[in-house]
């Protein structure tokens, strides 16, 4: 999987996760932009899916498929629960959980990229 689609998805996560923690510490509930930003990162996600199924698949290194595999599908599930747990939460919690998803989400895909380069 590219460098730069990993780190590209790394930091649009992380990025809503900030708007998230923000709206938690202003006690926002969950709002349209936020639903927005994750849908984004959510595409993004989807796309490192495909193309890192299609990569996996491909090759000849020694990567463990089925970690790297359950990996990346761990973190396009991820946010649609956050989002599904923020809109059900009417306190500012809802969002709390939605901005520690999506910080997972990004630990998650460096680890992904770690375990495709051969780092473990």
């Amino acid at each position: 999987m590219p460098d730069a689609l990993v780190y590209l998805t790394s930091a649009a996560a992380l990025a809503a996760a900030v708007f998230a923690g923000w709206h938690t510490a202003r006690s926002y509930r969950f709002s349209n932009p936020l639903f927005y930003a994750v849908a984004v990162v959510e595409v993004l996600l989807v796309v490192c899916l495909v193309w890192g199924i299609v990569a996996v698949t491909g090759t000849d290194r020694d990567v463990e498929k089925a970690l790297y595999v359950s990996y990346l599908l761990t973190t396009v599930l991820i946010p649609p629960a956050s989002v599904l747990w923020g809109i059900g939460d009417k306190t500012r919690w809802g969002t709390g959980v939605v901005a520690v998803a999506l910080f997972t989400v990004s630990v998650m895909l460096i680890r992904t990229h770690q375990i495709w380069v051969g780092h473990g």
